[in-house]
């Protein structure tokens, strides 16, 4: 359920003889600002999908073995923090590109599985028609509103650590029923960080776009993998 924010009388029209006084200078650079974060973001986003795409659909078709865990969790932990240490520089484009490349990389292996069940290529296209149109539903609101979602930072890195630690539970424990749960779990939670990460970049908080692009697209990411599963789950009952 949606919080209710009361409007600000401020917000409410005025007379019509009423003149609106010239934003501040300050505002103005503020909104340019932002409007240059968004686009950079955007346009970083688009370059590191595709990338991701094209070494995920290499890996398929090569037939590369999945990296294992500890490998993933080391080379997506270790390559995250190049990208933040290096997010001021030139080279934080090419630890993002590294890093949406590595994990394109260990996507292959779960698109050849889903791909080898019947019906596996209208889950994957099932999938990624539903993760585009959440992730453009869901930005839209947000660019239209402007809300601030800051509030829900807490709560949604607290239910990733959750997820994260019950998946390795899951993967340990060979428990299908729980991996199913982390699966829902995961795609609730991406929907949500890609709420906080779009009003941080609306709202002034997040002014890095390397920062902002690996933001959206981990989240994106983590939405396409477990709906994937999810949707896999339902095709292989049928």
């Amino acid at each position: 359920m949606e919080k209710l924010i009361p409007i600000s009388p401020a917000a409410l029209p005025g007379p019509a003889s009423r003149t609106e006084a010239p934003p501040h200078p300050g505002q103005a650079a503020a909104a340019a600002g932002v409007a240059r974060v968004l686009r950079n973001t955007y346009a970083l986003l688009a370059l590191t999908l595709l990338f991701s795409a094209l070494v995920a659909a290499a890996s398929v078709a090569w037939s590369l073995p999945a990296p294992g865990i500890i490998v993933t969790l080391a080379g997506y932990f270790g390559l995250l923090f190049a990208v933040h240490r290096l997010r001021h520089r030139a080279a934080g484009l090419a630890a993002a590109f590294a890093l949406t490349g590595f994990m394109g990389y260990t996507l292959g292996p779960l698109l050849a599985k889903t791909l080898s069940m019947p019906g596996g290529g209208q889950v994957v296209m099932l999938a990624l028609a539903a993760t585009g149109a959440t992730f453009l539903a869901l930005s839209a609101y947000v660019l239209r509103t402007r809300r601030d979602f800051g509030f829900m930072g807490g709560f949604l890195f607290a239910g990733m650590v959750i997820a994260l630690l019950t998946g390795l539970a899951a993967v340990f424990l060979q428990i299908p029923g729980l991996s199913l749960a982390v699966s829902a779990m995961v795609a609730l939670l991406s929907a949500g960080l890609i709420l906080f990460e779009t009003g941080r970049i609306v709202s002034g908080g997040e002014t890095n776009y390397v920062m902002a692009t690996v933001g959206l697209y981990v989240s994106v990411f983590n939405l396409f993998t477990s709906l994937m599963s999810l949707f896999g789950v339902g095709a292989a009952e049928d």
